[in-house]
């Protein structure tokens, strides 16, 4: 790949990499520079992509990956993640709707965040990217059965702990 289509490619995904991030927990303060790791990464591992298959996959595994590693180094660290705070919707028809929207997103994210990490990429691929489940399976380099697991569990999880949001804003 030349560096031109790679720079298009840069172009092209970079809010995808940043917004895949963003959902698997990172904190604000890291998302510009573990978005630029992911893709610096990518230019490195281009020769292993097999274009046959999607992109945006590819570069999650890659995102996923890079998240863990920063999350198990802050832990190591004993670093403490800011709280994720969602950003308002770009089209609101009244500002009633965009409180509501607004609030929605900070449940969701916060039910995010309660997720295990290998679960919360099986259940951001599949349920909010709409990755079939083969596809997560080749993107996280885990077997087929272990991602209907970590699919169904995650979903599990994520309602409970959606529900438990909606609990603690009564």
């Amino acid at each position: 790949m030349s560096p031109a289509d790679f720079a298009a490619l840069y172009e092209r995904e970079l809010s995808y990499v940043w917004n895949s991030l963003r959902r698997l927990g990172v904190a604000p303060s890291d998302l510009d520079d573990l978005t630029q790791e992911v893709f610096v990464t990518a230019f490195q591992r281009i020769a292993t992509y097999d274009a046959g298959r999607p992109l945006r996959p590819w570069l999650f595994g890659i995102a996923f990956r890079i998240a863990s590693a920063r999350r198990e180094r802050a832990f190591v660290h004993k670093e403490v993640g800011g709280d994720a705070m969602p950003e308002a919707p770009d089209e609101a028809p009244s500002p009633h709707r965009a409180m509501e929207n607004a609030q929605t997103l900070a449940r969701v994210l916060k039910a995010l965040e309660t997720l295990r990490m290998e679960r919360k990429a099986v259940f951001i691929l599949h349920d909010i990217e709409g990755q079939s489940v083969p596809e997560v399976a080749a993107a996280l380099s885990i077997p087929l059965n272990t991602a209907y697991t970590r699919l169904r569990a995650a979903r599990a999880d994520f309602t409970d702990a959606f529900r438990k949001t909606s609990e603690d804003t009564r």
